[in-house]
């Protein structure tokens, strides 16, 4: 078989069993991905290779979910299912292991190890140092632990982090509100975004990506999780380590110059998905509210989440009146 023959089988291949139906899986992964591996390609056939090798890892943690081997660390066996997203920096797979279901987040290149290092790092610094009763705000990691790749011996960090289904980011809130999102029902989602941030910056973190992927929903509940910490940094300072490209412009002027993060800095990020998730729906008053907390000075801006939570209540009471509960649908959203 040669990389042509072997680029056809993967394209070919409707469901796992078409490429691993036979006694030997394993020798045929290795087989197929020694010949699609992208450092292994022959000229010209980079792009193909990088894309048919992504399937090929799919398809084949498609079979280990139907009863493979699995991945076995130090405290879990898992069984690993179809990719669920795929990321910034990394792929997401769902996988089972003691009966739970979570989802396993490999780094597409190894560069990104620190990275997942440093989403690792902050879970458990939240876990430990944050209040409990606001753990909710962010994922609760499983384990975090080194995995290698059984052909090419790369090695990279993998974190497994539990999953909650019935979560959408506010990229699907957009979509399922392209106009602008009523802000009666934006106010419920600001709200509970500064309570995350407040917990975390009180826990000592700083999020440092506060952005539209990043902030998923609940819709009927009015549940908000802040995922993706991958770019956090330490609350007594340090640099946010890497731009999400597609939102080089929402940063703030102290992240592009690389200067250090701080509390104003994901204050910053969270006012702009906001500003972003109202649209023209937007009332003058709130617009004048988000101008305070995106000033290109990060000294004159709001630092405090929870003081600033007072604020917008405050705001919010004499725009709408008292607080009452909106039930927000998306006909979009997906379970």
């Amino acid at each position: 078989m040669n990389f042509t023959e072997a680029v056809a089988l993967v394209r070919a291949a409707r469901t796992p069993s078409d490429l691993f139906g036979n006694e030997q899986p394993a020798a045929t992964y290795r087989k197929m991905a020694r010949l699609l591996h992208p450092d292994a390609a022959p000229a010209g056939e980079t792009s193909t290779a990088t894309a048919v090798f992504a399937r090929l890892a799919d398809l084949w943690a498609g079979h280990q979910g139907r009863g493979g081997p699995g991945l076995q660390t130090r405290r879990h066996r898992y069984t690993i299912g179809e990719r669920f997203a795929t990321g910034d920096l990394a792929n997401l797979y769902r996988v089972r292991y003691d009966g739970e279901h979570a989802l396993l987040k490999l780094p597409r290149q190894p560069a990104s190890n620190d990275l997942l290092d440093r989403e690792a790092s902050a879970l458990d610094t939240l876990r430990k140092r944050g209040e409990a009763r606001h753990r909710a705000y962010a994922p609760r990691l499983v384990e975090s632990f080194r995995h290698e790749d059984p052909v090419t011996g790369v090695r990279r960090t993998a974190n497994v982090l539990a999953h909650s289904p019935g979560l959408v980011p506010l990229t699907e809130v957009n979509r399922a509100y392209p106009d602008g999102l009523d802000p009666r029902d934006v106010a419920w989602i600001w709200r509970r975004l500064l309570v995350a941030l407040g917990w975390a910056h009180r826990a000592g973190v700083l999020h440092g990506a506060v952005l539209p992927d990043h902030v998923l929903i609940e819709p009927e509940r009015h549940g908000v999780v802040l995922v993706d910490w991958c770019y956090s940094v330490g609350a007594d300072g340090g640099s946010v380590p890497a731009l999400v490209a597609r939102y080089r412009d929402w940063y703030p002027p102290e992240v592009a110059r690389r200067g250090p993060a701080v509390p104003a800095t994901d204050i910053h990020l969270a006012s702009r998905c906001m500003e972003w998730l109202m649209g023209a729906r937007a009332d003058i008053a709130l617009l004048r509210f988000v101008r305070g907390c995106t000033l290109r000075d990060p000294r004159r801006r709001p630092s405090d989440a929870w003081r600033l939570l007072g604020e917008l209540d405050e705001l919010l009471e004499r725009l709408y009146g008292p607080r009452r509960f909106r039930r927000l649908v998306l006909p979009t959203a997906n379970t």
